[in-house]
């Protein structure tokens, strides 16, 4: 199981809104998978937290497609990000500030694309150029 957080939640969901958070899924899957952006839509939908979706999805033995930061579900090579080539230092500058030992949250990341009004996959590719390992997905796959 992925948290036993997100497995708790799920326990204390509404009947209605568990089912209907399971027919979304189911619906907006291909294959077997789900890609992020439809994962985030969901959690939109249903007002959940994605690590719900991302819980729920994992009981229904749906895997995960196309994350907007590029680093799995694509085919065939898995991962898309790729280092930057061009600084921003603006965004490099915020990225200094929300990095610890090294590492970025997904979450930090999505925030440093909104606010400077730029792709997340953008944001990564920086984070990729300075070597920061990327962790605690938002759906929680890794």
């Amino acid at each position: 199981m992925k948290n036993d957080k997100n497995m708790n939640q799920i326990k204390n969901l509404p009947g209605e809104l568990e089912n209907s958070l399971k027919e979304l899924i189911i619906s907006k899957s291909k294959k077997g998978r789900l890609s992020c952006e439809k994962a985030f839509e969901i959690a939109l939908i249903i007002k959940v937290m994605p690590a719900i979706v991302g819980y729920m999805a994992d009981k229904l033995n749906i895997r995960f497609a196309k994350c907007q930061l590029g680093l799995f579900g694509y085919k065939p090579q898995k991962k898309i990000l790729k280092p930057a080539s061009n600084i921003n230092s603006d965004i490099m500058a915020l990225i200094e500030k929300k990095q610890k030992e090294n590492c970025i949250s997904c979450k930090n990341i999505w925030e440093i694309a909104s606010l400077k009004e730029t792709s997340k996959i953008d944001v990564a590719s920086l984070c990729e150029r300075l070597k920061l390992k990327i962790k605690s997905c938002q759906l929680g796959e890794f």
